[in-house]
Order: C-alpha cells, then sequence, then structure tokens
C-alpha cells in the first residue's frame, strides 16, 4: 500500500525567486549612480588637465551669461577713435569703426554659449534617441537607424551649412538646425554602443525580473550609466560646431546682426598689418573656448576609462 500523501511542501525556488522579487526595488540605483558621479567628478578635479578645461570653458560661460553686465559699451556702437590701439578706455582697442573690441569679445562669448548650448541639447537627444533605439531594439531597427547615421555623418558639415545659408539667408536659428541637425551621428554611435553593453548587465537583468518595463529599464537603468561616457563625446562635438560656427562668421556667412568671434576675426582681415588687436582677440577667445571643451572631453574619457 502507498503511503497517503500530504500536502505538496512549499517550492524553494519559489521561495528564492518571491525574497529576491522582494529585495531586488530596494537596491538604490539612485544612489550608485550619484556616487559614482561624484567619484568621476573628484578624479577629474585631480588631472591638471582637466582643472584647466573646467576653468576655460567655465570662464567663457560666465563671461557669456554676464555679457550686458560685463561688457563696457554696446558692441555696435560706436564709442572712440577708429584702429585705436588697446588703452586704459579701451583694453583690448577699437576696429575700424570706433567700436570698442572687447565689448565684442564678450558678446561674441553669449553668441557661442547660445550656439553651443541650443545645439548641444539637439545633438544630445538626437543621439539618445537614435542611438537607444537602435541598440535596445536591435534587428532591422538597428540596420535602418544605423545606416540612416552613416548618411547624416558622411555629409560635409562646413559645405552643407554654406549652401543653406547662402539659399535660405544667414540667421543664427537657421545656423544652430543646421549644426545640430548634422552633429548627432557620433553621440548616436556612442550611445549605442553603451546601451549594448549595460544592457547585459546583472542590474539590467535583476530589474527585468522584478518586473520593469522596457521604458523603465532605459530610463531609470541604463541610460542613466550611459550618459557620462557619452558627455566625454559631447564637448568634442561642441567645439568642431564652435569652429564651424567662426569660420562660417569669418567668411561673411554668420548672421550679421548679433556680435560673434568670426565675426569680429573677419572685420580684421584688411587691417591685419596696422591693428593686430582686431584678429588676435578674438582668435585667442575662440582658441581658448575650443582648448578648454578638449581638455575636459579627454580628462573626462580618461576617467571614465580608468573607472571601467
Amino acid at each position: 500500500m502507498s503511503a497517503p500523501t500530504g500536502p505538496e511542501p512549499p517550492s524553494l525556488d519559489r521561495d528564492v525567486d518571491a525574497s529576491a522579487r522582494t529585495e531586488l526595488p530596494a537596491v538604490g540605483l539612485g544612489a550608485a549612480v550619484g556616487t559614482s558621479r561624484r567619484r568621476i567628478v573628484r578624479r577629474l578635479v585631480r588631472r591638471p588637465a582637466g582643472v584647466v578645461g573646467i576653468v576655460l570653458t567655465g570662464t567663457v560661460v560666465a563671461v557669456g551669461l554676464l555679457a550686458p553686465v560685463l561688457a563696457p559699451f554696446d558692441p555696435f556702437a560706436v564709442v572712440g577713435p577708429s584702429l585705436s590701439p588697446p588703452s586704459g578706455a579701451h583694453p583690448m582697442g577699437t576696429d575700424a569703426l570706433g567700436r570698442d573690441l572687447l565689448s565684442g569679445v564678450i558678446f561674441g562669448a553669449r553668441t557661442s554659449l547660445v550656439v553651443a548650448g541650443l545645439v548641444g541639447v539637439l545633438v544630445l537627444v538626437l543621439g539618445v534617441v537614435v542611438g537607444t533605439i537602435s541598440s535596445y531594439l536591435g534587428g532591422w531597427t538597428d540596420d535602418l537607424l544605423m545606416r540612416m547615421t552613416e548618411l547624416f555623418q558622411v555629409l560635409p558639415r562646413f559645405f552643407l551649412a554654406i549652401v543653406i545659408v547662402a539659399v535660405f539667408g544667414s540667421t543664427l536659428p537657421l545656423l544652430i538646425l543646421v549644426l545640430g541637425l548634422t552633429s548627432w551621428p557620433l553621440l548616436a554611435r556612442v550611445i549605442r554602443a553603451e546601451v549594448l553593453i549595460l544592457k547585459q548587465r546583472e542590474f539590467v537583468d535583476a530589474a527585468r525580473v522584478a518586473g520593469a518595463s522596457g521604458l523603465r529599464l532605459v530610463v531609470r537603468e541604463i541610460l542613466p550609466n550611459a550618459l557620462p561616457a557619452v558627455s566625454a563625446f559631447l564637448g568634442l562635438v561642441l567645439a568642431q560646431v564652435l569652429l564651424i560656427e567662426a569660420s562660417l562668421g569669418f567668411i561673411g556667412l554668420g548672421d550679421p546682426n548679433v556680435v560673434s568671434w568670426g565675426y569680429l576675426a573677419s572685420q580684421a582681415q584688411r587691417f591685419l598689418r596696422v591693428a593686430w588687436w582686431m584678429s588676435v582677440f578674438p582668435g585667442l577667445a575662440i582658441a581658448a573656448t575650443v582648448l578648454g571643451l578638449n581638455l575636459v572631453s579627454d580628462a573626462l574619457s580618461d576617467v571614465l576609462g580608468r573607472s571601467r
């Protein structure tokens, strides 16, 4: 005779799975991400190149934000004799029309800040959206989006901007739109590579087991860990954007209603031998800004590479 069977004992696998589901939400991912970011910042400020880059970039940002306060004159106003060398009244001299060059350089920082900020937003949004969708979904979606990325990547941005500005007019919003729509492919490729790695990590698997949806996995688990690496490449993209904007202004295709460093350098072409200050100070401003962005990007890339 077979022994009577009692109630089935509780499954150990089910207990372990339930315990895991109960404990997983307690993992403080936000705190971990915040700690990682603070560690990256501490390592960044320990590097001389990173500190120099932060100081240069921060100075340009501060000058751009405080331009109306810092500039002694209206950049378009005639306030002195033409082609006056640097002096106490005009520390950077005046241009051919008698306009204060220091005020022009300060307001040029504001123009560069606007261009870099708005282009950066466009590049970040497009790059993150395309790169994340491509890598997370995979398959034919990945192939389609990457082929589109390659198409935009091979477009000559400078010559395309020249053609569009020559046809539709040289306005600052149009220039920002053109540069933003043609500068995102590098970030899309970077974010795609990061998401491909991160979606295989254990904490993403744990969140998936805990019942997180695909959107929640991307927004709460993957992107916060991918964006620090993207920020290193964003600085390089913005440095290239500023150079293109300055180059367009130098050849006379910038917005004539705003003061930019390229515009100031363009005005100095006819007076290189008699008014050196007209080209030197705008050129130094462009060089310092591009150098600062590159130093921050290089230091951030080095820090992120060592932390992995």
